[in-house]
């Protein structure tokens, strides 16, 4: 049985990698952890709320960072998640609250009480992750592993989202990313390198709505914001594969191809958030001789794998 801590700014990618979690098979979501970023914190806190009554999770919400490290609030993209996170559905006011503890010291206690075995899959800002860190240094040799969704290093074509050289998910705290990427945490990212790589055609969406129940309804209902925004940018009806891939690898390592490598975040400038890996030649890009290859890089994946995977797991949720 896989032990997830889900760390998440939940919009819609992010729902819909939480109910890939929810659904599939050996794993156990031991808590969610709210984050801003894809919407404000409060909005994702009850956005999380909400899927966890919906769809009986019965995973404890822990609400997290509300800004990165050191920063004002952030502006939230509302034009691609809707003002709400979940492509303005109705949401009911009465969804509950979360926990008492705050998001990081929740991730410290969980991880303190079971060394060697939480899984963290991180899909928003890597702040609760930092200050988790910054509450207990020991933490990357209690933690089994953190998947990260974000980042992008050139392969495949593939760099920014958010600028020329930064996906957002890094771009959102780039201090706080570095500060993981450098903890010896061990880490593998899920960028844009193989999430671009993996597209949901709308009648991608028709199918899960026809043979997923609730869960393909509501992710039918969530994505139809998404696919706006996506065709007017490309001029198309159809949408990459972000936070799914970072479960989708959690589940099934070997649909994707990897690299070992150290990875540093520019903090500042006009590159802030970028990520940059050493050579997989050895000759190392940037200078990081203190830092051993504690990352795995995803630089390719089985697309068509991947896409039947995310169907068959949501279509089990109705048998």
């Amino acid at each position: 049985m896989k032990q997830i801590i889900f760390d998440t700014d939940i919009g819609i990618d992010d729902a819909m990698a939480l109910l890939f979690l929810h659904f599939a098979n050996e794993v156990e979501i031991l808590s969610i952890i709210s984050g801003y970023g894809n919407a404000s914190i409060e909005r994702t806190t009850v956005n999380a709320l909400y899927m966890n009554k919906l769809f009986n999770i019965n995973a404890p919400i822990f609400s997290g960072a509300s800004n990165p490290l050191g920063e004002n609030t952030p502006e939230f993209p509302d034009f691609v998640h809707g003002i709400n996170g979940l492509g303005d559905i109705d949401i009911p006011e009465d969804v509950g609250q979360p926990e008492s503890l705050g998001g990081a010291q929740a991730i410290v206690d969980a991880i303190r009480q079971n060394p060697g075995k939480i899984t963290i899959v991180s899909v928003g800002r890597l702040t609760n992750v930092a200050l988790a860190l910054n509450l207990c240094p020991e933490l990357p040799a209690l933690v089994k592993e953190i998947i990260i969704m974000g980042g992008a290093f050139g392969f495949n074509g593939h760099y920014g989202n958010v600028s020329p050289v930064a996906e957002a998910n890094i771009a959102g705290d780039p201090k706080a990313a570095d500060l993981v990427f450098t903890s010896g945490m061990p880490i593998t990212v899920v960028g844009l390198d193989v999430t671009l790589e993996v597209t949901m055609e709308e009648t991608y969406f028709d199918a899960l709505r026809a043979e997923a129940g609730l869960a393909g309804e509501f992710i039918y209902r969530i994505s139809q914001c998404y696919l706006d925004f996506h065709e007017r940018v490309h001029g198309h009806r159809s949408c990459p594969v972000h936070d799914p891939s970072a479960v989708a690898y959690l589940l099934q390592p070997q649909i994707f191809g990897t690299i070992d490598a150290s990875v540093r975040v520019v903090t500042e400038g006009d590159a802030a958030g970028q990520t940059i890996c050493g050579n997989p030649t050895g000759h190392s890009e940037i200078d990081t001789p203190t830092l051993s290859k504690t990352s795995k890089i995803c630089t390719s994946v089985d697309a068509d794998a991947l896409l039947h995977l995310y169907h068959r797991t949501l279509a089990s949720s109705v048998n």
